[in-house]
């Protein structure tokens, strides 16, 4: 399966993307509900202000008739205090469904990435991912908190005061809508191409981070090759395309404000010079223009801030399609129901196995072998020959293209991975470790000593003969471990990810390359744990070095997308030379 994450974005409208929203909403509809009405509460205020402006003016200025401008003048600021405090209670109540919008999403698509199979990751770079769990939520998060009910609010504003202008005189309210006809045209017409800009700047700041963590991770071969210039060229030229995206994106989101503002200032000069001719002609009063040119500020101004709030709108919406590129994806490697076949006296089989990465040509091809319990098995061929690949179908880390894969008589694919993980034990080539401790690590997500002591830790590892392994670091089970183990060395990094699949006590395991960096002295060791496993336990070895694999039950030779039975080491020796000499 192709798990590449599609760069583009798809036509989404507000209501379109609430709904996508709303399974990460779930308990906050009280909240909603409230934040709902204080936003009509504050909008109907807003828009009941101007009215009573006008009615004064008409009552008491026009008819010279003071005293009730002080009664009216406390119902008008009545009205300010009382639309600030629904105002206040509106943003305090988004405040928290935004946090917790964030906290809900973040928690889905981390989720969802520890489901998703090893060939996504392959596919996609780190940096990238961890722009779209941190920033493009950030970008939700203050749409939501901030800007939606301020969108919805002034939807409400522009709405009323389009009625209102209308209701009080028709001619002059038409009048005074078509610069907002008009920028609602374009609107609709820009709108896609600024999603479009703000996608392309989302996606180089996923690019740029991807491209930070690749140096900063490989940093120590970049000062080792003296290549500091390369990684500032490719820096340079990162930061030069997000700069760019930046700026264009910059320039499509600021067009609205100046398209609303200009047509705000366009309406009010068609309002203010007809409703002067409308007063002339006897036809208009002065407190109703008064109220006039303030409706026309309550229409145009909230369209002016939603030039601002559209191309948060399309930052938000351009987020939201990079978010749920991820969490609607499915894993394409699920747990299969087991079947009642008979089972098949071995204990891992291929049976005409074939296999393809995504998007590259096939690896192996038409693939047919059986392990028995208990026995060593060796996988020899030049580099590229398919070995690792052939390993990584063995534990399921991926799924053949072709073809069945059995384990203990079943369809591998119906164990759970928690079955699979203690039954199968998988030594890689490069083992990853977390910042810790190196008995952190050894025992990491072993259930069986979860909840075990240091003293039982000491116990376990002098039990399954790995103490003497323990001795080789500093300060024991206690020895610190930095980010990805770089305060210690390659070849302690694979003792303990040796260690770590030993005390599972796995029926099968597989060592790629697992000694590759490992004195002589220290091998031999290994050598002694590995012979010390349960009889019932099966070895396959990746290895270069002929005394590792020199006793083995069975060598199979690897290469060229096939796997072939080698008979005798020495005839295993002679096929690799000759696959060296034919490349």
């Amino acid at each position: 399966m192709n798990y590449k994450l599609d760069t583009s974005t798809e036509k989404s409208s507000l209501i379109k993307a609430l709904k996508k929203l709303l399974p990460y909403l779930k308990g906050e509809n009280a909240k909603l509900v409230i934040a709902f009405a204080a936003i009509i509460i504050n909008s109907g205020l807003l828009l009941l202000s101007p009215l009573l402006v006008g009615q004064a003016v008409n009552r008491f200025i026009l008819t010279k008739q003071p005293d009730g401008m002080l009664a009216y003048s406390a119902l008008i600021m009545g009205v300010f205090v009382l639309a600030a405090g629904a105002n206040y209670i509106q943003s305090k109540v988004m405040g928290g469904v935004g946090q917790r919008l964030l906290f809900t999403l973040r928690n889905a698509i981390f989720t969802k990435l520890q489901k998703l199979p090893i060939a996504f990751f392959n596919q996609n770079k780190a940096g990238d991912l961890i722009s779209r769990i941190n920033s493009d939520t950030d970008n939700l998060n203050n749409f939501f908190s901030q800007s939606l009910m301020q969108f919805i609010g002034n939807v409400f504003v522009i709405i009323g005061a389009t009625v209102f202008i209308l209701a009080i005189n028709l001619k002059l309210g038409l009048a005074a809508l078509v610069p907002l006809v008009v920028v609602l045209v374009i609107t609709r017409v820009l709108s896609p191409w600024i999603k479009r800009r703000n996608a392309k700047s989302l996606q180089q700041v996923g690019s740029m981070s991807a491209e930070i963590q690749e140096s900063l991770g490989n940093f120590k071969a970049i000062v080792a090759f003296n290549r500091r210039d390369y990684f500032r060229e490719k820096f340079s030229e990162a930061n030069l395309r997000n700069f760019t995206t930046a700026i264009r994106a910059g320039f499509a989101n600021n067009i609205f404000i100046a398209l609303y503002g200009f047509a705000a200032s366009a309406a009010q000069l068609i309002v203010l010079l007809y409703g002067i001719h409308l007063i002339v002609i006897g036809n208009f009063t002065i407190g109703f223009l008064i109220s006039y040119l303030s409706y026309v500020t309550r229409l145009y101004d909230p369209l002016r801030q939603m030039g601002t709030l559209w191309a948060t709108f399309q930052t938000a919406m351009a987020s939201l399609d990079r978010i749920t590129a991820i969490t609607a994806l499915e894993n394409d490697m699920p747990q299969l129901e087991a079947s009642s076949e008979a089972a098949i006296p071995t204990l891992l089989s291929f049976q005409h196995v074939g296999f393809a990465y995504p998007e590259g040509k096939k690896v192996l091809h038409d693939i047919s072998f059986s392990l028995q319990p208990g026995k060593t098995y060796a996988l020899v061929g030049p580099t590229g020959g398919g070995k690792t690949t052939t390993a990584s179908l063995m534990a399921r880390l991926f799924d053949p293209t072709e073809g069945t894969i059995t384990f203990e008589g079943k369809d591998i694919r119906t164990f759970s991975p928690e079955e699979r993980v203690q039954k199968i034990g998988f030594i890689l080539q490069e083992p990853f470790l977390f910042t810790g401790t190196v008995g952190e690590n050894i025992f990491y997500a072993n259930d069986r000593y979860a909840t075990q002591t240091q003293e039982q830790y000491a116990a376990a590892l002098e039990a399954a003969g790995l103490s003497a392994l323990v001795a080789q670091f500093e300060e024991g089970l206690a020895t610190p471990v930095s980010h990805n183990g770089e305060s210690i060395s390659l070849g302690q990094r694979q003792l303990i990810a040796f260690m770590r699949a030993v005390l599972r006590t796995p029926d099968i395991i597989i060592l790629d390359e697992a000694t590759a960096n490992i004195d002589t002295v220290t091998e031999h060791l290994l050598q002694q744990v590995i012979d010390k496993l349960p009889e019932k336990t099966t070895r396959v070895i990746i290895a270069h070095r002929l005394n590792t694999i020199q006793n083995a039950d069975e060598i199979f030779f690897v290469n060229g997308g096939s796997v072939t039975p080698a008979g005798s080491l020495d005839h295993a020796m002679e096929m690799l030379m000759h696959a060296k000499r034919s490349s």
